[in-house]
Order: C-alpha cells, then structure tokens, then sequence
C-alpha cells in the first residue's frame, strides 16, 4: 500500500490492510493491558502513513503533555534545517562562535557544586552537544570523549542556533522568542502539527546564572503528534512532497555518532545525533537494525523502523519511571512480530 501522510486528521486503516496481523495485534493489546494494570498509558501505532492503532487507559491519545527528553530529537532536527538554511556552517563548529555566553558561567555560579564552564569547553561543537559527548560543565570530561546524557550541553546547542537567527538574548531569555519559535516555523506547521512548547528549568541555587546555561525548550504534545514526528523521522525529513528536515542530517543523526564510537566502550553505541539508535544492533537486539528512537522520562518513546515502514508513539508507556527504550522493547518485539 502506498504510504499517505496525515492532514490534520489521521487516515485510518484495519491492521490487514497494510499487512498486520488482526489477531496477533489484538493479543499484543490484551498482553499489554495485562502488564498495565491500573497504570495509565497510550499508543499509537502508525503503518504505512495511517492509524492502524490507538490504545489508551487514563490518558486520551489526544491530551498534551511534556514529552521530556524526547524533545532532543526535535533539536537536531531544528539543527539539519539551520544547516540547510545556512544560519549554521557546520555541525563541526565550535558552540562558542556562535554563544559565546556559554563561557560566563564561573565556579559557583553553574547548576550545582563544581559545574561551571572549563577552559577546555571552548572546544566543544555542536556535533557533540547533539550527540551528548560535549562534557560541558563536566569535570574530567572532556569535548568529545565521554558520552553522558545531559541537559545542559543541549541547552548551549539550542541557544547557539537561536543566536544564528537572532532569537536569543541572555539577558532576557523570553524576549525574542527562541527555540520554540524555531520548531514551530521550521517543524510543526511544515507537518500540520498541533504540539505546544515550553520552557522550563531544575531548581537552582539563586545565584546560578540559568539565563545562561538553561531555559530548556520542551515539547508539550499528544501522542497522535508524537507519532506525526515518528512519521517525518520515518522518512528521513520528507512530507510529502517537501524536504522539511535535511535527509543526509537524519541519516547521520539516525546512526551512532562518531565520537562515540571512536572513545566509548561498545555498550555505549546507541546514540547518534539526538536520537537513540540500533545501527549496531545493540539497544534492541531484536529489532531491525535501521530503527530508532526519540525517548524520554515517563515513558515517552516514538520509536520508527523504515524496513517496516512503522512507527509506534508511546506517552506514556505503563512504567514511566524505567527506562524508556527498555520498557518498550517488549512491546515492540510483538507489534513487529504481528507485521506479515
């Protein structure tokens, strides 16, 4: 079946229509809800373009809520668009160049005791704040070497492509409308989307300068909108007929990233450019090899497999405080199984 994409309303198709088993796909949902018990959850399912299933208990598929860091990915993706557009000359520049601001952030002055800007930190580029190799504000971490999930480095990213279009100003974070601004011209409205935005900061000492190293953009969105991103990921940036994102960026960013694979042990090689991957077959050894995922705290996931043209949006899943992409794996293995 030739795949759609979705206008404001989802096209809807019965599981055989694009090749799913109808009663293995009911038994994946009685078996979920067994897990479940009384916790609430959501689940879209999307083949071929179209809704084959929408599964919901204490939350509407269709309510917005905060997707965590799930967001990360819509930050490289807002990144291939500035590299398209040309307001960003390479992924392998320095953050500096373009916040300078990164750097005022002394001894005390940073998220916690011990967290402020190091002089080795004028090293890092923007490759590495979106692939969480960066190190900044990380003591004995240095641009490049160690991969550590944080969310401090993605701020400095989001903030230097802000100031490449001119939409950030430290000394008043919310004048000009940053990065929100950015996802919505650039991503949302391209794709039909409906999602909200935020942002937000972890508390902080008072004296700690969050204008500079945080104002966190947050997506706030419905699963149905979670699985409308799953779907542009699904192909490589393309709705319909228009190259939203890069499609060279979302091959990079679907695959690990270099730095990555060059200084962290082999159970690291899971995260590319702002998305988790399985390129190597190591974070659901199960599963096809060209999938990947956008994840998140409490149990928000967009998971896309391209071989299967399938993508499947939870938020959130039944245990929202285990890891996300180890609590869908489960659930993926058996949707994937009930695909002919």
């Amino acid at each position: 079946m030739d795949t759609v994409f979705p206008g404001r309303e989802w096209e809807r198709a019965e599981p055989e229509k694009v090749g799913i088993d109808v009663d293995k796909l009911e038994a994946v949902r009685q078996w979920h809800e067994a897990q479940a018990g009384e916790s609430p959850y959501r689940i879209v399912i999307v083949r071929s373009g179209r809704m084959v299933a929408e599964w919901e208990q204490g939350v509407p598929t269709d309510e917005k809520r905060g997707m965590a860091s799930a967001t990360k990915s819509v930050f490289s993706s807002v990144l291939g668009v500035a590299l398209a557009e040309g307001k960003i000359g390479s992924p392998d520049d320095l953050a500096v160049d373009y916040y300078p601001e990164m750097m005022d952030v002394p001894e005390g002055k940073g998220p916690k005791p011990g967290r402020f800007a190091k002089p080795e930190d004028r090293g890092i580029t923007l490759r590495q704040l979106i692939s969480n190799t960066s190190g900044y504000m990380k003591p004995g971490e240095t641009p490049g070497g160690i991969f550590h999930y944080q969310t401090f480095g993605m701020n400095i990213l989001c903030h230097a492509i802000e100031m490449a279009y001119g939409l950030y100003d430290s000394s008043d974070p919310d004048r000009l409308g940053g990065f929100n601004k950015l996802v919505e011209e650039k991503i949302r409205n391209p794709i039909g989307g409906t999602w909200e935005h935020c942002y937000t900061d972890f508390e902080h000492p008072p004296e700690a300068l969050k204008n500079i190293f945080g104002h966190s953009s947050r997506c706030v969105s419905s699963a149905r909108d979670m699985a409308r991103m799953g779907l542009l990921w699904l192909h490589f940036g393309r709705w319909g007929d228009k190259q939203v994102i890069p499609e060279d960026w979302m091959r990079q960013a679907s695959r690990t990233s270099p730095d990555i694979l060059a200084n962290n042990a082999k159970d690291k090689w899971c995260y590319g450019h702002g998305f988790w991957t399985n390129d190597h077959g190591l974070l659901w050894p199960a599963l096809s090899k060209d999938s990947f995922a956008a994840a998140g705290a409490a149990g928000n996931h967009i998971w896309v497999c391209p071989s299967l043209d399938l993508v499947v949006a939870q938020s959130p899943d039944r245990s929202p405080k285990e890891d996300a992409n180890e609590i869908a794996c489960p659930l993926l293995e058996r949707i994937v199984a009930a695909c002919e």
